[in-house]
């Protein structure tokens, strides 16, 4: 790809992508900046507690912890009326604070203990400006949305003490990832205290908290043309901003256009929240029972049906090009891929990929495949596990990055725009 050939709308698109990652160090700061965005494009915010009014024409949007729902009707939309969605992850691997997190190091370092989270590459954590972001909530049940900023650093042994780091780097999970985030008397020292301030309580108020590690160098395209970007979290924001935008652009047409991004995919998926969970399922339910549907012209829409799940896959990388298949070799800016595995860690199937293909067809984007190298492991992702729910059909797709699960993770700046455009190509389908 050769600088000249970047449009304006993807540049577009990428400074847009970096503000969502900006706003969203969490997964519930990213649920809570995609239910802003859609209200402010004319959805109606909705909540499980409460009886929900749909009618045909209407544009919605419901939160569930990290997890969010954005979805619009056709104007005939009917009892059997199909879905089209798009999934996403709103998680991403790192670290999360422990309860007791505030510890004492020595040498006068105030410290803090944090679990990983899913399987970040450690290394890439050392050494950079963190913050903690997440959600406080107190005995009274109210939850806070907190980031503190630049905050804590984890910082590496030198070389002078460690002279054979250069030939392999090995970090003790417990010991080697406990960040410094002050100095001097420990009684001094209490996290929670700068959480609760944060959030505009008193640190007793206190009743629980989630709270992650979120890299704050800013996202930036750069190299020749600027048509490289490099950001934290990309993995998987990239997806749910491209699904959100396509959402927000679509006009559905004979179907029901779903844009809907979990929480936990990174540790499996297995909560209230996450895609193994019952959010999505819930969400289809009241929609096709406020359209009068029983269980037969349910099972009729979802027949119909087309779920799109979009998640990062791997570019080849240039100084590990053994590590992929030899022939389907996905490469930066040559569009998103679709994913595909015998084994069924993907659900791409043939009448999936064909549903992809027109899709891409239509939107006049390019598109590759990913298929693993036989000799390394295929990751997953949310596509079985919604499939598997739902019965619905699901293709896996995504866009080719390098360093992924890395703090900082690198991209083409014209495969999120490609991916979606794709994307909404299916939700007006």
């Amino acid at each position: 790809m050769i600088a000249e050939r970047v449009p304006d709308d993807a540049r577009a698109h990428i400074e847009d992508l970096a503000a969502f990652v900006t706003a969203s160090p969490s997964s519930y700061h990213a649920a809570a900046e995609v239910a802003r965005r859609a209200e402010e494009a004319g959805y109606t915010r909705i909540a499980e507690t409460e009886a929900w009014e749909i009618t045909p024409g209407g544009r919605y949007v419901v939160v569930r912890d990290g997890s969010v729902a954005v979805f619009a009707l056709p104007e005939h939309a009917g009892a059997t009326t199909p879905f089209a969605i798009v999934g996403a992850h709103t998680d991403s691997p790192g670290f999360k604070l422990k309860p007791k997190p505030t510890t004492h190091g020595p040498g006068g370092w105030w410290q803090l203990g944090l679990e990983v989270y899913g399987g970040p590459l450690l290394n890439s954590w050392l050494d950079r400006e963190l913050e903690l972001a997440g959600r406080v909530v107190t005995l009274a049940g109210e939850e806070h949305l907190v980031r503190t900023g630049s905050l804590l650093r984890i910082p590496q042994l030198a070389i002078h003490l460690d002279r054979g780091v250069n030939d392999g780097l090995a970090l003790d999970k417990q010991r080697h990832t406990q960040p410094v985030w002050g100095l001097g008397d420990p009684e001094s020292a209490d996290i929670l205290h700068t959480l609760a301030a944060r959030a505009g309580i008193d640190a007793s108020e206190i009743g629980g908290f989630d709270i992650v590690v979120a890299d704050t160098q800013e996202p930036r395209a750069f190299g020749h043309g600027q048509e490289l970007f490099a950001s934290g979290r990309l993995d998987n924001l990239l997806s749910t901003h491209a699904g959100l935008v396509a959402q927000l652009n679509a006009t559905p047409q004979g179907s029901i256009a779903v844009f809907a991004s979990f929480d936990h995919e990174e540790i499996g998926s297995q909560s209230r929240s996450g895609a193994a969970g019952p959010f999505l399922e819930d969400v289809l339910l009241r929609i096709s029972g406020a359209l009068g549907a029983g269980d037969a012209e349910r099972a009729q829409a979802f027949a119909s049906s087309l779920h799109v799940s979009s998640d990062v896959g791997h570019a080849v990388h240039p100084n590990y090009p053994e590590r992929h298949d030899p022939v389907n070799k996905p490469v930066a800016g040559g569009g998103p891929i679709l994913k595909i595995n015998a084994n069924q860690r993907y659900a791409t199937d043939a009448h999936g990929a064909a549903a992809w293909n027109a899709a891409c067809a239509a939107a006049e984007v390019p598109t590759q495949e990913f298929v693993s190298n036989n000799a390394v492991p295929c990751g997953s992702t949310i596509g079985p596990i919604t499939a598997t729910r739902l019965g619905i059909r699901t293709v896996d797709v995504g866009v080719p990055i390098l360093s992924m699960h890395s703090a900082r993770e690198l991209t083409a700046v014209v495969d999120p725009w490609y991916l979606s455009r794709a994307m909404q190509a299916v939700l007006t389908r």
